[in-house]
């Protein structure tokens, strides 16, 4: 009896261990194998990211995720979540990459991998045009008076909250934050020279102040799964051909006036 059982119970370990083997490890295997690129992206975000009112999703990070699909041979599958929760989200398992103008952490990097770098995208401050010699300097923006807006959560809170602590910090929804700078309920807000410069280009009356001159260097990329080399490979590679044929300067002169 005791011989059936130890015979039963190695039986089921080399089952158990056959189907761990043929488990994917990688999310290159995964995606394939599931038909779906899971997504992780904010929806508020122009020009990288924006949830419209139909549901739908464009921006260059949109086409670009969808164009990574495509060389997969699958379809896309958008993980909703904010900049708050961006990486509970990403370390909980529920997406594949995260997209949508990304900004390049060391604590981001200490919980997930980068891609290789899309762009270099500084921080600088967005305000109404008639008052840009006001906020030309962080020591001009560092005042009690000055009423600084910011969408909670991502690195625009982390720059505010390290270099401008005497201004008057509050938050809003990054849709209708710039409205609020046009309303004259805030004064300044501090973001990536691509959103100031989409956002002067599309709202009269705002406008980016020295967009080339950045008072934080930054630098843009997609959030990866910590650990898998493989997925990282893949995308950096397509990324690399995306950039070589042209195909992602195409999408971001969609958006984007490109010199």
């Amino acid at each position: 009896m005791n011989l059936q059982l130890s015979a039963i119970t190695a039986l089921l370990l080399g089952l158990s261990g056959l189907a761990q083997a043929q488990e994917p490890t990688s999310h290159l295997d995964r995606v394939q194998q599931a038909g779906e690129l899971a997504v992780c992206t904010t929806g508020d975000y122009k020009p990288y990211t924006y949830r419209r009112a139909d549901g739908e999703y464009e921006g260059i990070d949109i086409s670009m995720a969808r164009s990574l699909a495509q060389s997969l041979g699958v379809k896309v599958k958008w993980v909703p979540t904010t900049w708050k929760t961006l990486m509970p989200d990403f370390l909980a398992n529920k997406c594949d990459i995260g997209m949508g103008g990304i900004s390049v952490t060391l604590e981001r990097q200490k919980q997930a991998f980068f891609s290789n770098t899309l762009d270099v995208d500084g921080k600088i401050p967005l305000v109404r045009c008639v008052d840009q010699d006001k906020y030309q300097t962080i020591e001009q923006i560092n005042q009690p008076a000055v009423r600084l807006i910011e969408p909670a959560g991502g690195t625009n809170e982390a720059f505010a909250r390290a270099h401008l602590p005497k201004a008057q910090l509050a938050f809003h929804d990054n849709n209708t934050i710039f409205q609020q700078l046009l309303d004259k309920k805030a004064d300044v807000m501090i973001t990536d020279s691509s959103e100031a410069l989409y956002q002067q280009k599309r709202l009269p009356g705002l406008c980016a102040v020295n967009p080339s001159r950045y008072m934080q260097y930054g630098e843009k990329a997609y959030l990866l799964p910590r650990g898998d080399a493989d997925w990282k490979s893949y995308v950096d590679q397509w990324l690399h051909l995306s950039k070589a044929t042209g195909a992602y300067q195409k999408v971001q002169s969609e958006w984007l006036a490109l010199p």
